[in-house]
């Protein structure tokens, strides 16, 4: 293990003192283009020439790693942004494109809002911090390492204690299709009781929320809150999370009324989902946050 941390603090400095063109930096914006590269929604503009977001392809893994960690600290920002800190509650993280078996996330102790790329720390599933000045928040590694463990697909997580999602897990169902926007999430949810409520600080409640995460997005934590997993990106997770808030701030707005809602028939669910609720339309939603964030905040990438 240590040759491998050497080798990332090695790559990580050569990456930092490079000098690269400006399409490899964080406040770069990297375009789609119809000509040179394949489609995967409909949103996406078949007429060339028209600015719109595009996902880069690395052959160097330190670029690679930069991207992911820089876009980290936007995740990290704009939940700040949405109020989601509860003190040093919230944890995301993002697998290392070399080694994936080593994660990137947050530091102990840390608002959201002062996470820059200097502060990320580096950790394996055993909990040990192998890159950065900070500690690790237990919690975080309890539940995300077993993830990330069990499920080598699954390449970014977030969890935060927010307002309306911690609320609604306590009424210990899943989500109703009542929108649109509840609808990305139809069947591509899921609802965790196990450990409900209690504090994940021992690790053998890892395995137990981690058998849920697959095949879904999200999850639901009974009496506890949100997360999400994305096997696409660290924007995607981000989004979905807020996403899923939201949804939640909305049902119990309309629970409260008394009023029982109409809900969207299965079949427009699944086809709203798939237009609307894929990972490339979760990172492409995350884009317009991230483009104000570079603008607004430059000190992210310190």
């Amino acid at each position: 293990m240590s040759a491998v941390i050497d080798k990332i603090k090695a790559v990580a400095t050569q990456a930092s003192t490079a000098q690269h063109g400006p399409e490899l930096m964080g406040p770069s914006e990297y375009r789609y283009d119809p000509l040179r590269s394949e489609k995967v929604s409909i949103y996406q503009p078949d007429q060339p020439g028209l600015k719109f977001p595009g996902q880069p392809v690395f052959d160097d893994v330190k670029l690679e790693r930069q991207y992911r960690k820089e876009r980290l600290v936007g995740a990290c920002r704009a939940f700040a942004r949405a109020n989601f800190s509860y003190g040093f509650a919230g944890h995301l993280t993002i697998r290392d494109p070399e080694h994936p078996e080593l994660y990137w996330t947050n530091p102990m102790a840390v608002h959201f809002r002062q996470v820059k790329v200097s502060n990320l720390i580096l950790c394996d599933h055993k909990g040990q911090v192998v890159e950065g000045d900070y500690a690790l928040n237990r919690a975080g590694f309890v539940l995300h390492a077993a993830v990330h463990e069990a499920h080598p697909d699954i390449l970014a997580m977030c969890h935060a204690h927010t307002t309306y999602g911690t609320a609604f897990a306590a009424l210990g169902k899943p989500l109703a299709p009542i929108s649109q926007d509840a609808a990305a999430f139809f069947e591509d949810h899921t609802l965790i009781t196990d450990e409900a409520g209690q504090v994940a600080v021992e690790e053998g409640a890892g395995p137990k929320v981690a058998d849920w995460f697959k095949g879904v997005k999200a999850a639901i934590h009974q009496n506890h809150g949100l997360f999400s997993a994305s096997r696409h990106s660290i924007e995607a997770a981000a989004f979905w999370f807020m996403a899923l808030e939201r949804c939640c701030h909305q049902q119990l707005m309309v629970e409260a009324t008394g009023v029982t809602p109409k809900l969207v028939p299965a079949d427009k669910c699944r086809y709203s989902r798939e237009h609307v609720g894929s990972e490339y339309i979760g990172w492409l939603h995350f884009q317009t946050i991230w483009n104000d964030l570079v603008r607004s905040e430059p000190d992210m990438f310190d």
